[in-house]
């Protein structure tokens, strides 16, 4: 993966977290236990502290950046889904950031909350916990149930199943000229899209 100090301040990343090597890591960036760092995930701490803490994951072409001396934070089992953007602002406990959404300086999302996939979270945004936010500029909607809060956990389990899969046996190879006879399929688990669960 491409790491890259800045001012002699490297990157860390735990032993028991992933990261995809296409990902980049610059500067005053954590990764903590068990965490996910998708392909071509971007996180700079060049300017502020980026932490993923315990858990949790950053999806395929994620960005967390922020501005000077601000931190930009994925607490314990969050999840951040593809090509979303976090600049400066904390995602909380068991919260999640659904796909192409962007959460702003100071925003922070209360824990096991779930941010719609394409909302636009204004800077210094807060909610209750529990809440789901939809919307641009982001609102919070209402109140997420026993249902949605399991569906997140289970999504935020697979994750935490996928970073042990890498670990264990993801490596670059060549593509086959043409598929093999009874081709295996990978072990995805049974975790279902909301809209079926």
């Amino acid at each position: 993966m491409p790491v890259y100090s800045i001012e002699g301040v490297v990157p860390v990343v735990h032993p028991s977290a992933y990261v995809h090597p296409s990902a980049v890591l610059i500067g005053d960036v954590w990764v903590g236990p068990d965490c996910y760092v998708g392909p071509a995930a971007s996180l700079r701490g060049d300017f502020g502290r980026i932490v993923l803490k315990e858990g949790s994951n950053i999806q395929d072409t994620c960005v967390m950046h922020g501005f000077p001396g601000m931190d930009t934070v994925i607490e314990k089992n969050g999840h951040v889904g593809h090509g979303a953007i976090l600049h400066g602002c904390i995602v909380g406990e068991d919260a999640m950031v659904g796909m192409n959404a962007v959460v702003m300086d100071e925003a922070h999302i209360a824990p096991k909350s779930i941010v719609g996939a394409g909302a636009l979270v204004k800077a210094g945004f807060t909610c209750e916990p529990g809440s789901l936010i939809v919307g641009a500029p982001a609102k919070v909607l209402r109140t997420l149930s026993d249902k949605e809060l399991a569906w997140k956990k289970k999504g935020t389990e697979e994750y935490q199943r996928l970073t042990r899969r890498s670990l264990a046996s993801l490596q670059e190879c060549e593509p086959l000229a043409e598929a093999e006879l009874d081709r295996p399929r990978v072990d995805s688990g049974t975790y279902q899209p909301k809209h079926q669960s």
